[in-house]
């Protein structure tokens, strides 16, 4: 039995991004699924970012057929913005603008806000969805729990016995 889903996949160049996404759509994917991006500053090419868009063409009753789109934005470029072909994209762009630091040009979701902070808290800095990021909180501080309770030189070993989490064996199990 085959597949009933087919899967294309395209890579074009950042200057025809948004043209590949009209004509995709012209061509029936007319159901945007998601747009993101990922980090590919350690893959022996110059730094930058793949920026990813999903397509579906569900018109087709016993088959559904996709698209995938992928572009490469060199480090510090900014990239066309699909919002105008695609109004569902303005979510998906002010995301990876907000995790990755991409840029989108010409960026319009209705509002005249612009690109704005969409998932993380007020004040935060940085981009983490990027490699570079360094996640501050466990640099300047130990994972809490780092010690089973019992094991620490502030508190006194109780008699308790020590419970493992389901699926893990008794120390006794196993060959000796």
């Amino acid at each position: 039995m085959s597949d009933p889903t087919t899967l294309e996949r395209q890579e074009v160049a950042p200057a025809e991004w948004v043209a590949a996404i009209t004509r995709a759509r012209d061509a029936a994917y007319t159901f945007f699924d998601w747009l993101s991006a990922v980090d590919q500053t350690d893959d022996g090419q110059a730094p930058g970012l793949d920026v990813v868009c999903h397509l579906m063409d569900g018109s087709t009753p016993r088959a559904l057929r996709r698209t995938m789109i992928r572009t490469r934005v060199p480090e510090g470029q900014a990239l066309a913005s699909i919002t105008g072909v695609f109004r569902g994209a303005a979510w998906h762009e002010r995301e990876t603008h907000e995790m990755f630091g991409l840029e989108f040009e010409g960026f319009d979701d209705g509002t005249g806000l612009g690109l704005r902070p969409l998932l993380l808290p007020d004040g935060f800095e940085g981009t983490p969805l990027r490699k570079s990021f360094v996640l501050a909180a466990r640099a300047s501080k130990a994972w809490p729990g780092a010690k089973e309770p019992g094991e620490s030189e502030h508190t006194k070993p109780t008699g308790r016995r020590r419970v493992s989490a389901p699926g893990v064996p008794d120390p006794e199990w196993g060959p000796r």
